[in-house]
């Protein structure tokens, strides 16, 4: 039975206003799957006699399983950032995969998914239509999340050690803020420059450096949203851009605006 567990939003765009509300469902699993899904999460909404909201993220280097009346499906990493209107009345449940421990279910270059969103026939047949049926089913986020826990325990693949290896190297990169460069990461591992780019490219479907970007965003995300000054040339050599305008370039390329103007977003 999945567990539930308190949750901090990362690479949600105005993260700090959704800190200080009720977190949305987040459920860990136990056993073996724990070692290929970081977390399933839930989302509900009613907007009934209210406008639409639109909410903004920055995706993770995960795949995610999502089952969604009508729109039900595989999404590979997400290399731009995610918009999503919300509107009426909803639930969505997705599967977090660890970074690089989808491709033992999938079983191919987890590259051919980036960008993109599958059936989930294209991976479990029929099964895939049975699996979203039961979801929806169930009244609770606990149970449907249980559900999907079930499907893919039923469907554990075997172990992969490439597979927990890249686990293991993005782990790092999420928590080391002084790895900022590709180098770095592949002398940290013990592997070539070549080698660890092949790595990334099969099992997490993004390259290293790319993966070394998404998260020190956030972290700049994080950082221009706590009200407190910030300090932007050092800031942007802090997270290893090569100065203050590539990190302006970067920031403003993804999310739409530049630090400035994210840092005086108002409160939701």
């Amino acid at each position: 039975m999945v567990q539930p567990v308190e949750w901090w939003p990362r690479g949600v765009v105005d993260g700090e206003s959704m800190r200080r509300q009720a977190p949305a469902g987040r459920f860990l699993a136990e056993g073996p799957l724990a070692d290929l899904v970081e977390h399933f999460w839930t989302v509900r909404w009613d907007r009934g006699g209210l406008p639409p909201v639109t909410r903004e993220t920055l995706p993770h280097p995960s795949v995610h399983l999502v089952i969604e009346a009508g729109r039900s499906g595989l999404a590979g990493v997400h290399t731009g950032r995610f918009i999503r209107t919300l509107e009426g009345r909803g639930r969505v449940l997705g599967v977090k995969f660890r970074p690089g421990c989808f491709h033992p279910y999938w079983g191919r270059s987890v590259r051919e998914l980036t960008d993109r969103v599958l059936p989930l026939t294209a991976v479990f047949g029929a099964e895939g239509a049975a699996l979203e049926a039961a979801v929806l089913a169930c009244p609770e986020d606990r149970e449907a999340a249980s559900a999907a826990e079930a499907f893919l325990l039923a469907r554990l693949p075997r172990s992969d050690a490439k597979a927990q290896r890249a686990r293991t190297i993005v782990a790092r990169i999420l928590e080391d803020r002084e790895l900022t460069q590709v180098e770095a990461v592949a002398r940290e591992a013990g592997m070539s420059l070549r080698s660890l780019q092949r790595l990334f490219q099969e099992y997490v479907g993004v390259s290293p450096k790319w993966v070394i970007q998404r998260y020190r965003l956030h972290d700049a995300m994080e950082r221009l949203e706590s009200g407190q000054p910030v300090d932007l040339p050092g800031l942007a050599l802090a997270l290893g851009f090569f100065d203050q305008a590539h990190f302006i370039k970067a920031f403003r390329t993804l999310l739409g605006r530049t630090p400035g103007v994210y840092a005086r977003l108002p409160e939701g």
